[in-house]
C-alpha cells in the first residue's frame, strides 16, 4: 500500500527515493541549522518534533500520533486506543542512566508512534538523549544492522542485547558532524534505504 503523500507519487520506488533523498535533506538541516538544540530530549514533544522535521514536505501525518494499528512481521506495536496513556508514561521514565536510557528508547519502539519513520527518529531522538544525559553519543557505523534488528525484535521482552550491542558502540564525540551524517545513512539503512549518502544532498 503507498502512503498518501504530499507530492501525489502512486509509484511505491519513487516514493521511497523521494523519501529518502528529502527527509535525509532535512536531517542534515536539522543538525546544520542548530535546531536539533531545540529538541527536548526524552520527551514524545521531542520525538515528534524531530519527526515532523524530517517527514513535513511528504506527509501529513508528519510529528502526528497515528491513527490505525501497526504490526511488523509478527510483532504488533502499541494499539491506537493505548497510544496516548503509553506516550505519556514513556515521558515520565527516568533517563539518568545509560539502562535507563535504552529502556526508555526501547519503550519507545514498541509505542511507535507514527504511521511511518519511526525508527528514523526515534534513533536521533536516542542519541540526544543519551547526549544531554552521559555525554555520549552511538556510533551506528559499529552497530551491524542484523545484529540490530534481531536485537531490537526481542528486546519487547529481553534488553540484554540491544544494550550490549549499543554500549560497546558508544563515543564521546558527541558533537562530530561526520559521524552525525553517517549515522544517519546507517540509520537509513536498516530501513532499506541506502541510495543517497546524507553528507552529498
Amino acid at each position: 500500500m503507498i502512503l498518501d503523500n504530499k507530492l501525489g507519487i502512486t509509484d511505491q520506488i519513487e516514493l521511497a527515493k523521494c523519501e529518502e533523498k528529502i527527509s535525509k535533506q532535512k536531517a542534515k538541516q536539522l543538525f546544520d541549522s542548530g535546531d536539533i538544540a531545540h529538541v527536548e530530549p526524552g520527551t514524545f514533544k521531542g520525538l515528534s518534533f524531530i519527526h515532523t522535521y524530517l517527514f513535513a514536505e511528504l506527509y501529513d501525518f508528519a510529528g502526528k500520533i497515528r491513527t490505525v494499528n501497526i504490526a511488523k512481521g509478527d510483532f504488533r506495536f502499541a494499539p491506537v486506543m493505548y497510544l496516548s496513556p503509553s506516550l505519556a508514561h514513556i515521558d515520565t521514565l527516568p533517563q539518568g542512566d545509560f539502562d535507563e536510557i535504552i529502556e526508555k528508547y526501547v519503550e519507545m519502539n514498541i509505542a511507535h508512534p507514527f504511521r511511518e519513520g519511526n525508527g528514523r527518529a526515534t534513533r536521533i531522538w536516542l542519541d540526544l538523549i543519551l547526549k544531554t544525559e552521559i555525554k555520549q553519543v552511538v556510533d551506528w557505523n559499529l552497530v551491524n544492522k542484523e545484529e540490530y534488528l534481531s536485537a531490537m525484535q526481542r528486546s519487547v521482552v529481553k534488553d540484554v542485547e540491544i544494550k550490549a550491542l549499543l554500549k560497546q558502540a558508544l563515543t564521546t564525540q558527541i558533537d562530530d558532524r561526520a559521524l552525525f551524517m553517517k549515522g544517519i545513512d546507517v540509520s537509513y539503512f536498516y530501513e532499506g534505504y541506502s541510495q543517497f549518502k546524507t553528507e552529498e544532498l
